[in-house]
Order: structure tokens, then sequence, then C-alpha cells
């Protein structure tokens, strides 16, 4: 009995315990947000509703698309490629020995006839193909703290494997992005006058004041037994070195163009360009093409169809489904809200 009654005691206090402790427990704080309890706007996805939303969509889409498309093909774009017409005929199976002896000139001579008129600006670009600037190893390899700041211009952190000369001294710019610096150079003549090629303001103006100091200044750069590409003036700081600014802005996609320069001439039908170029960039060694392109551009950018395109095909899609609805619900009409057309409200029969 003692031990009924023993058990029985601590029962007891046992209860009464939870009890002062739920007793004791605060309430949460009544809020509209934590129960749920705001307005919120619940739309009936009715057919009418569907069929509008998807019939504006088309008729806002479908002009955009046709605008963006005779934008596109008011651009005019002269593109060459030389890599290849640029070798030597005696060198055309041995292209990587070409570019890696530097007693072979590299200078091209190449014509180009303006298909149709093009107004100025003309933005002279450089396309490369089958090169991935966007490989992890390839976008880490640089220091963003010692192109900004002068302070530390000397760190080389994450810039492997292109951090220091051989006898231990820092490179500014380190890393393989600007060790890789675009090279080939361009010469313009239409007839007997010289296209001045204008290579002020090509890169992100943002990129110029804030990424690149003015007051850090290249050094032993380029100085190590393989040159990767471009040599930098050490007396001109990275700020204006806009070449090299331009570069390090890397591309999303293995094929790409780069701002070299703007003409501000007009160049009219059948006009003949005379291109002087040194072929020295080395595409050979990773099977990539080099193209020199001239285009105009409009109030939408360059030649793009893909824009005008996507936005046809959207529209079109959407005109197409708002026909396609407004059938269906003339055809074979259904009632809003019916509970027959539930699934456990249907006859077995009908399933």
């Amino acid at each position: 009995m003692d031990a009924v009654a023993a058990g029985t005691s601590n029962g007891g206090s046992g209860a009464d315990g939870d009890a002062a402790r739920r007793n004791n427990t605060r309430m949460p704080k009544y809020s509209k947000f934590t129960q749920q309890e705001l307005p919120a706007c619940k739309p009936i996805l009715t057919p009418k509703w569907v069929v509008s939303v998807f019939f504006l969509v088309g008729v806002v889409f479908v002009p955009v698309g046709v605008v963006s498309l005779l934008a596109a093909q008011d651009v005019v774009e002269i593109i060459d490629r030389y890599d290849h017409a640029c070798v030597p005929p005696n060198m055309t199976d041995n292209k990587l020995a070409y570019i890696q002896n530097e007693t072979i000139p590299k200078d091209c001579t190449r014509t180009l006839t303006v298909t149709k008129e093009m107004k100025q600006p003309i933005y002279v670009y450089y396309q490369l193909d089958n090169f991935y600037q966007n490989h992890r190893r390839y976008v880490k390899s640089r220091n963003d703290a010692q192109l900004r700041d002068y302070k530390k211009s000397n760190t080389t952190t994450s810039c492997d494997p292109e951090r220091f000369t051989a006898d231990g001294k820092p490179i500014v710019p380190c890393g393989l992005i600007a060790w890789s610096l675009f090279n080939d150079t361009y010469s313009f003549t239409r007839g007997k006058d010289n296209l001045t090629v204008d290579k002020k303001d090509i890169s992100w103006k943002s990129d110029r004041e804030h990424k690149f100091a003015n007051n850090v200044y290249p050094s032993n750069f380029q100085n190590g037994a393989l040159i990767g590409g471009k040599k930098l003036n050490s007396s001109i700081p990275l700020s204006e070195q806009e070449d090299l600014i331009v570069w390090m802005r890397t591309a999303a996609l293995p094929t790409f163009r780069k701002l070299y320069g703007r003409i501000y001439v007009d160049l009219k039908a059948n006009d003949t360009i005379i291109v002087r170029l040194s072929n020295n960039y080395n595409t050979y060694s990773f099977g990539g093409k080099k193209k020199l392109v001239l285009s105009t551009a409009t109030w939408l950018g360059g030649k793009n169809d893909f824009l005008g395109f996507a936005y046809l095909i959207v529209g079109g899609l959407c005109i197409f489904l708002a026909f396609a609805f407004t059938l269906l619900y003339l055809i074979k009409p259904r009632k809003l809200g019916d509970h027959n057309y539930l699934s456990w409200n249907r006859h077995p029969a009908g399933r």
C-alpha cells in the first residue's frame, strides 16, 4: 500500500508540474500574418481571363518581334576570317610552327568590299571562336584588388600560374586572363585615305573608374620565357589601358566579339577597304578562329536576329493558344465550379 501511495503521490506531483509548466508557457502573440489571415487576391482563372491574357501577350509580342527584326536588318556587317588566309602557303600544314616562329613576318593584307552603305560610327571588333574564357581556372586567375588598389599592387593571390617572374618579382597585372591579352593589330585605308581607328572609351566607364586604378602601372608583365599575348606600356596606368580592360571582361560563350575601336567615317557601297593586320595571336594551338568584323549599330544595338525571332515565336504561340482555347470553350463549354467534374464524383463507367 505504501508503494502504491508513493506511486500515486509521485504521479500526482508529475501531473501538477506539467500543468504548471503549461500555465507558465507564454502563448504566442496573435498575428494575422502568422495565422495566415492577411487579405489576399485569389483570382479565378476563368476561360475568358486565360484567353484574354494569351491574346494580349501575343498582340504585344508580335509587333515587338517585327520591329526588332527590322532593326536587325538595318545593321550592316562585314566579317572576314583571316587566321587561315594569313598563313604563308609553305606553312599551311604546320600553322603552329608558323605562329611560334618569331623570325617569320606576321604582316598580312586583306581586301574588304562594302556591300551596303555604312553610316558612322563603324564599330571594329575582333571575334574569336572556340576560346573558352569562361573556364573556371581561367576566370579565377586574376586579382581584382591588385588592379584597383595601389597599396595591393604586389598582391598576386589566386593568379596562378602567372604570379611571379623567374626571379620572384610580382607580375602586374597578374593571372592568365591578362597574360593571354589579344595582340593582333589592324589599320585601314580607303584609296589614299587612312581610316583612323578611335580606341578611346571602348571599355565600360564603370570598369575604368572603379576596377582599374589610375596609379597602378604594369610591371614585369610578359617578361617570362613564354609570351602569352600583347605587351603593355609600363608608363601608362591600367585605367587607360583600354584594350586590357575590354579583354579582362571575360565572355560567357566560346564564340565572342570584343570591341577594338571605332571609325568615324561613312563608307559607301562598293568601297574597297584595305586592311593591314598583324597576325600575332595564337589560335592554332587550340583550333580557334579569328575574324575581323566591321559593323554599324541601330537603336537596338548590333545585328541580333534571335531577339526578334524569340518575340515572334512566343507571341505567335500565345495567339494560337488563345484561338485554341476559344474554340474549345465554344465547342465543349464547361460550367465554372461544377462539382460533377471532380474525380470522386464521376461515375466509374465514365472514367
